[in-house]
């Protein structure tokens, strides 16, 4: 028999839901310290109540799920504790963020997370205090964009004796990513719980202090990781990538219409346009308009918000975002001042924003 993973052991222990309110243990937290040993598996169940009358159930739940679903051989060890689960204590000390900012997009291979990298970088060369959560977890591509794929976030204890994760920092961004935590070769083939537990815990354990903006880049697509960044956190508004083709543009209004709903109410705060028109570096007036024009701008349009900015495809900034160095970086390059332009109008509308708007509250579904 291979060797029994962790992530067999939590996609064995997300089939087990607490009867009381019917979510999946990996979910609420409870699954903790697993340990394993050939075939002898050691974890901790933490429940919120000292006296929960499910608790013997949901042990023996649990073991069953182990032999049912890893090996029937497997020698379980639980160790039931009482006291506030893993993802419960962090929500009470929060994100102690200025404004949050949600970077997404309809679907993948838009350049969302070159917008996100590049905006969080602007933000630190003007001076302001930024964090930078990579949730995009089958696919994290941050710790590379930034150069940073070597390192690994430091863990301490706190004052209050609980280990927090110490992020990363570059080019004056405090950063997080499951990519710090796995092998670049490897896939993720996590269950939605599991991906959801692993963001509230960077979010929540992360050492992220209070920084002026906090920016958030989300998986393509709407999903499981949106709805619980919205749940936990209040997020100050959205930013909307696309490019310009039809099939984009299609998707883009989904992720548009996911946090307009009345159940989500997150403030759009605009569209950016990447990839506009292809410009040779050594022709900086040429626009070549490979994949449409003006197709974000009349979505805008559309739609009733604001165009915050159009990128243009340079050879440079495909090859910064592979060797850790944002185009940004460059305020004199094409891209650079392109990104600079962004993130000076993103500014002035979230401070529009906030002066219109009343403070977002973490969703509640």
């Amino acid at each position: 028999m291979k060797n029994i993973t962790a992530e067999e052991v939590f996609n064995a222990l997300s089939r087990v839901v607490h009867p009381a309110n019917g979510k999946q243990i990996v979910e609420l937290g409870m699954v903790s310290g697993v340990s394993i040993n050939g075939l002898s598996v050691a974890l901790v169940l933490t429940f919120a109540k000292a006296h929960d009358p499910m608790k013997n159930a949901i042990v023996k739940a649990c073991e069953k799920a182990l032999r049912n679903y890893i090996h029937s051989d497997i020698e379980p060890h639980i160790n039931v504790k009482t006291g506030q689960t893993p993802t419960e204590a962090p929500k009470r000390q929060g994100l102690r963020a200025k404004n949050i900012v949600a970077v997404a997009s309809g679907k993948g291979g838009v350049g969302k997370s070159t917008v996100a990298v590049n905006i969080a970088v602007a933000l630190a060369k003007m001076g302001y205090s930024v964090g930078l959560l990579d949730a995009d977890i089958y696919g994290p591509s941050i710790p590379k964009m930034l150069g940073v794929e070597e390192k690994q976030p430091a863990i301490k204890t706190d004052n209050e004796g609980k280990k927090v994760i110490v992020p990363v920092e570059r080019y004056g961004v405090s950063m997080l990513s499951i990519g710090f935590f796995v092998r670049p070769e490897d896939a993720l083939i996590w269950r939605g719980p599991m991906a959801t537990s692993a963001v509230k815990q960077l979010l929540h354990q992360g050492e992220w202090g209070d920084p002026d903006y906090f920016i958030i880049d989300l998986p393509p697509g709407t999903g499981d990781v949106h709805l619980t960044v919205v749940q936990e956190l209040p997020v100050t508004g959205a930013v909307i990538v696309s490019t310009p083709q039809k099939v984009a543009l299609a998707d883009a209004v989904k992720g548009i219409n996911m946090f307009q709903t009345d159940n989500v109410n997150v403030p759009i705060l605009g569209l950016v346009e990447n990839m506009s028109w292809f410009t040779p570096e050594e022709l900086p007036d040429n626009r070549y308009y490979i994949f449409g024009n003006g197709g974000c701008k009349a979505l805008a349009e559309r739609e009733g918000i604001r165009l915050l900015g159009q990128i243009p495809v340079v050879q440079n900034i495909c090859e910064g975002g592979d060797t850790g160095q944002p185009a940004v970086a460059n305020e004199q390059s094409i891209t650079g001042k392109a990104f600079m332009e962004l993130v000076q109008n993103l500014i002035k509308t979230i401070a529009e924003r906030n002066e219109k708007l009343p403070p977002t509250k973490r969703v509640e579904i």
